[in-house]
């Protein structure tokens, strides 16, 4: 097993059951990377984390729902609004550098941005749903 460094926006991270840490294969942005990261950890549930960097330098054309499981959303350059639909509301919580935000199982969200911007995110995956933004 390497133990060399590897970037993360390159090469998310699965945390798995039994507290496992799984780099994963080369991400290419296309939905079929994520129906290939469901088909190798799966079997972890509603346990099983992928931590993920990206970098936005515009605001996000859908909305997003984790239904089993929190995601955690830290800035890490930059500034992003997250825009979370509460009680059939938006609402829109600014995060800075070293801030997060938690979005909680079943809320959908979506993000803006007005500059570059990273943020690591840290999701339970499992059953995740997407909506056009329109």
């Amino acid at each position: 097993m390497s133990n060399a460094p590897k970037n993360l926006s390159q090469h998310p991270l699965h945390l798995g059951l039994g507290a496992t840490a799984v780099s994963q294969p080369l991400f290419t942005g296309e939905m079929d990377w994520y129906g290939g990261y469901g088909e190798r950890h799966g079997g972890d549930g509603v346990e099983g984390r992928l931590v993920s960097m990206h970098t936005f330098t515009e605001s996000w054309d859908v909305w997003e729902m984790h239904p089993l499981g929190a995601e955690v959303v830290l800035c890490t350059a930059g500034s992003i609004e997250l825009v979370q639909e509460i009680d059939g509301s938006e609402v829109a919580t600014t995060l800075q550098v070293g801030e997060y935000a938690i979005n909680e199982p079943g809320t959908w969200h979506t993000a803006n941005v007005t500059e570059p911007t990273t943020a690591v995110f840290i999701t339970a995956g499992l059953g995740t749903e997407h909506r056009s933004r329109t």
